[in-house]
C-alpha cells in the first residue's frame, strides 16, 4: 500500500481510483506533529487504510525526530492498541 506525504496540503496520502484517504497533520513548535484529522471514503473503508496511515505517520515522526500530538480519535484509538507507540506521544498534547 503506497502511502505519500502530500506537504503542500499536511496530509499523508492513499489513491486508489481517483479516491483519496489521509491522515491530516500539522507542526507546531518545530519539535511536534500533530496528527488531527483521518478520512477514508466509504468506497475504501474496511481494508485497513486508516491502520496504514497510522503507521506510516508514526513511522514518518519517528525519522524526522517529532513528538505527536494527537487530536484525531482513530489515531487515539490506534495507539490504545500499540501502547508501544505511547514513547512518541508528547504527553503534554495528548488527549
Amino acid at each position: 500500500m503506497e502511502i505519500i506525504d502530500n506537504k503542500e496540503l499536511l496530509r499523508f496520502e492513499y489513491r486508489s481510483n481517483g479516491i483519496i484517504a489521509y491522515l491530516e497533520y500539522k507542526y507546531y513548535k518545530q519539535k511536534n506533529i500533530a496528527f488531527v484529522h483521518t478520512v477514508v471514503p466509504d468506497a475504501l473503508k474496511g481494508k485497513g487504510i486508516a491502520t496504514a496511515l497510522a503507521e506510516f505517520a508514526f513511522k514518518y515522526a519517528k525519522q524526522h525526530k517529532k513528538m505527536v500530538m494527537v487530536y484525531c480519535p482513530f489515531v487515539g484509538a490506534y495507539i490504545k492498541k500499540h501502547p508501544e507507540l505511547q514513547q512518541q506521544l508528547n504527553p503534554e498534547f495528548y488527549v
